[in-house]
């Protein structure tokens, strides 16, 4: 049997950031209340077998890809909360399923991250939160020269709510913030 092909295409939205900088949480706000959009979480699809870091984890990035534009045919986007860069998407043959897919990461100063992680999240694996510093790190200098470019939505001094507000703002205007992208 051949699988159904999608035929409404929608944008995908991709709300990634490092491990501990709020993205889940701030996700969660949105999943609760909207319906202009279906907000995701990727951890609910995540097993084992995806965990190839050598390829990006490309079976678990398609099989989500081809869920959200399976969703996106009533009509809605989607909204993808999960670690990723645009590296990640752009070259499967799932991104035209999409019109566009636009990327926001959450990102944090790293002493906030780290408190974050400690504190909020009680995290005392020192690799864990090395890596999650570096790839915040990674973002806040390179988001920009992604292609396509990942808006960036520094956290550190924002409550969840404020956060969600923005985040929410983005996916509404297209994928822009009132702050250039970047900032």
């Amino acid at each position: 049997m051949s699988p159904m092909i999608p035929t409404v295409k929608q944008n995908l939205y991709i709300v990634t950031g490092a491990s501990g900088v709020g993205k889940t949480r701030t996700c969660e706000i949105l999943f609760r209340r909207e319906k202009e959009y279906i907000v995701l979480n990727s951890d609910i699809l995540w097993e084992n077998r995806f965990n190839t870091p050598s390829d990006n984890y490309r079976a678990f990035r398609e099989r989500w890809m081809r869920l959200a534009a399976a969703i996106a045919q009533i009509g809605l986007p989607v909204v993808l909360e999960g670690s990723g860069l645009p590296d990640h998407y752009m070259n499967l043959p799932e991104r035209d399923l999409f019109i566009e897919i636009r990327f926001l990461a959450l990102v944090c100063s790293n002493e906030e991250l780290e408190s974050r992680m400690r504190q909020g999240r009680g995290i005392t694996d020192e690799a864990w939160i090395e890596s999650s510093v570096s790839f915040n790190t990674w973002l806040i200098d390179h988001a920009a020269e992604t292609s396509p470019p990942i808006t960036r939505l520094d956290t550190t001094e924002l409550t969840l709510e404020e956060a969600a507000r923005k985040v929410d703002q983005w996916i509404r205007s297209s994928g822009r913030l009132d702050q250039p992208a970047g900032s």
